[in-house]
């Protein structure tokens, strides 16, 4: 599996034929692996050989970094501060709601398998949209409990995740409120490429329960208007609506001021699509480690809204990374 492998949806794909950064080819033939980068930067592997099968077993343990090894772009002052920031920008009437995230990163040692992190991760904090994909140039492992988009033929869905807590007592109604403005952003980004009148919404605020924490989700489906391919529907839909904000114009150019780095595949999108079956899904970017330049990466990030507390939207980043970043620094013990 040197030259390139993915293992998303149950499926490993080995045998790399094309890398491409052109969206199209998902309108085309055959199954790709896919990352897009919050920052639109596109990687679309086709592999030769697709089958269902379990995570291989890495070529050597993971070797992670220490505990005391992460650093992140927004210290606990500066991302109090942020959100401070976001609050003015609101009580503006520019934004009503903004995700403020920041991202960890540690020292790797080039060796480090892709293959032994996943396999801690579906151990440690199995997920629905777990994936590895692994190319030159890119290594991608996720943990990702959100649905960016799923596809069936013209049928799309959409389930954005709002709101998180330890328990579902302790959900705000702060919360629920931040689920229903994301739910309007992700229907009016869907409407943009759906036929009229095939927006609907056959879930909303549901409570999920994932390792650590629970979490809001609702489901937003749509049927493709005629003509509409994959193109066309990432620039409608991304990024995500759950992880910019509303309205997402203003949100986007918010993010861009506070946050000092660049996010890469964190509230990206990652998944497959089946281009012959015309099929997919696309998780959202989160709880997803990266590597480059000998140094491993995460995101974490929280919804700000007029309601937020910064200490308490500091404290959910702690509560979403933690979990993760203890198993990435384990050394798989």
């Amino acid at each position: 599996m040197h030259d390139g492998f993915a293992h998303v949806g149950g499926l490993l794909a080995t045998g790399l034929r094309d890398l491409t950064t052109d969206l199209a080819v998902l309108d085309g033939t055959g199954w790709w692996a896919v990352v897009v980068d919050y920052e639109g930067k596109v990687t679309c592997a086709r592999f030769a050989d697709v089958r269902p099968a379990p995570l291989p077993p890495p070529a050597r343990p993971w070797t992670g970094p220490r505990p005391d090894e992460w650093r992140t772009s927004l210290d606990q002052a500066a991302y109090e501060s942020g959100v401070r920031r976001i609050r003015d920008y609101i009580e503006q009437g520019e934004v009503y709601q903004a995700n403020l995230c920041r991202v960890m990163s540690a020292p790797l040692s080039p060796d480090a398998d892709p293959l032994a992190l996943a396999g801690l991760l579906a151990r440690g904090n199995p997920a629905p949209y777990s994936a590895v994909v692994s190319v030159p140039g890119l290594s991608v492992v996720s943990a990702s409990p959100e649905l960016y988009l799923s596809r069936a033929g013209d049928v799309v869905e959409s389930q954005p995740i709002k709101g998180t807590a330890v328990t579902a007592d302790d959900l705000l109604e702060k919360d629920y409120a931040e689920n229903v403005m994301i739910v309007d952003l992700v229907r009016n980004d869907l409407g943009r490429v759906a036929e009229v009148g095939s927006v609907t919404v056959p879930a909303l605020c549901r409570v999920e329960e994932h390792p650590g924490l629970v979490h809001l989700v609702s489901t937003v489906r749509a049927r493709l208007g005629p003509g509409v391919g994959w193109p066309e529907l990432f620039a409608a839909t991304f990024p995500p609506g759950s992880v910019t904000g509303a309205p997402k114009s203003s949100a986007l150019r918010i993010i861009n001021e506070l946050e000092p780095e660049p996010r890469g595949p964190y509230c990206g999108a990652v998944g497959w699509v089946d281009a012959d079956r015309r099929t997919a899904a696309l998780a959202v970017g989160i709880r997803t480690f990266w590597t480059s330049h000998r140094e491993i990466h995460f995101g974490t990030g929280a919804g700000i809204t007029w309601g937020s507390d910064p200490g308490r939207e500091w404290r959910e980043t702690e509560l979403k990374a933690s979990r993760l970043i203890t198993l990435a620094s384990s050394g798989g013990t």
